[in-house]
C-alpha cells in the first residue's frame, strides 16, 4: 500500500510530521490545548505542526529530544498518532489526561497509573483479538511510578475502564442499551478498576503490535462511585500533576535507556 503523505513524499498524512522533528519519546494528550502546557517542562520547545486533532511540539530533556503531540478524543485519532509518530522514529508512548474514578478510594485530584486497560472500546480490536489483555510496558509503568513517588504524587496502580461513548457512561439510563451497560459498569467496579477513560486501551494495543513502549497516566477529575454513595467527591480541574509525572518519567527513562547503549 503506497505510503500517504501531505506533500510530494514528505510527511505523516495527520499529523503532519516528518523524521527528524519528533523525539523517540512522545508525551500524548488527547486535548491539543495541553501540548503547549506540556512542552514549557522541554528545554528549548518548538512548535512543529497542527493539523485536525494533532498538534505537535518538540525540544529536549537532558539533552535528549522529545516531543508532546496530542491524539484528540478516543482511540481511533489516538492509533493514527500513535501510527504515524512511529513512521518518524517515535517508540515511547506516555499518555495523560483526565479521567473519573471508579474504585472508591479514587479521589479527585488524585493520579492513576495504568497496569491494563478494559478494552470496552472498538480500535483495539481491529489489531488483536479481545482475549489479547491490553497492558502498558513494564518499564515505563514502572518510570510512571518512580517519578509519582519522587513528586509526592497519590497515584493509584490499577487497570483502568476505555470506553468509546462519554455518555454512555455518564447518562446509561438514556441508551437503548442502558442495561447492558450499567450490567458491565457495575461488572468493571466490582473487579476493581480504578478510574474510565477512553485512550488508553487502543495505545497499549497498538504499540503491542508495532513493538514499542507506551505508558498511561490520568488526572481524576472526579468519582461517580462516591457521588453515588453519598460520599465526599471533591471535583479537582487541570492536568498539571499528570504532565509532571510524565516529564519526571521520561527523564528516568532516557537514564535508564543511555546505560544499555
Amino acid at each position: 500500500m503506497a505510503k500517504l503523505a501531505y506533500k510530494q513524499d514528505e510527511g505523516e498524512y495527520h499529523i503532519h510530521v516528518k523524521k527528524g522533528e519528533i523525539g523517540r519519546y512522545v508525551i500524548m494528550p488527547g486535548d491539543p490545548g495541553r501540548v503547549e502546557k506540556i512542552a514549557a517542562y522541554f528545554d528549548n520547545p518548538k512548535f512543529v505542526s497542527s493539523n485536525r486533532e494533532f498538534v505537535t511540539y518538540t525540544g529536549t530533556l537532558d539533552g535528549v529530544l522529545v516531543s508532546a503531540m496530542s491524539t484528540g478524543i478516543g482511540g481511533p485519532s489516538a492509533a493514527i498518532a500513535v501510527e504515524e509518530a512511529i513512521h518518524c522514529g517515535a517508540d515511547t508512548f506516555i499518555r495523560i489526561g483526565t479521567s473519573g474514578g471508579i474504585r472508591k478510594d479514587v479521589m479527585g485530584g488524585d493520579l492513576c497509573i495504568a497496569t491494563g486497560a478494559i478494552r470496552f472500546e472498538g480500535t483495539s480490536r481491529e489489531y488483536a483479538p479481545l482475549e489479547w489483555p491490553a497492558v502498558p510496558d513494564f518499564e515505563v509503568t514502572l518510570a510512571l511510578k518512580e517519578a509519582a513517588d519522587k513528586l509526592n504524587m497519590k497515584a493509584h496502580m490499577g487497570v483502568v475502564h476505555c470506553k468509546d461513548s462519554f455518555y454512555g457512561q455518564h447518562s446509561p439510563d438514556s441508551m437503548p442499551v442502558g442495561p447492558q451497560l450499567d450490567f458491565d459498569w457495575r461488572a468493571w467496579r466490582a473487579m476493581g478498576a480504578t478510574c474510565s477513560e477512553m485512550e488508553s486501551a487502543a495505545l497499549f494495543t497498538v504499540c503491542a503490535a508495532r513493538g514499542v513502549r507506551s505508558g498511561s497516566v490520568l488526572h481524576v477529575v472526579a468519582n461517580q462511585t462516591r457521588r453515588e454513595l453519598g460520599l465526599e467527591d471533591p471535583q479537582a480541574y487541570g492536568t498539571n500533576s499528570a504532565i509532571k509525572t510524565a516529564v519526571e518519567a521520561i527523564r528516568i527513562l532516557i537514564k535508564k535507556d543511555a546505560l544499555r547503549t
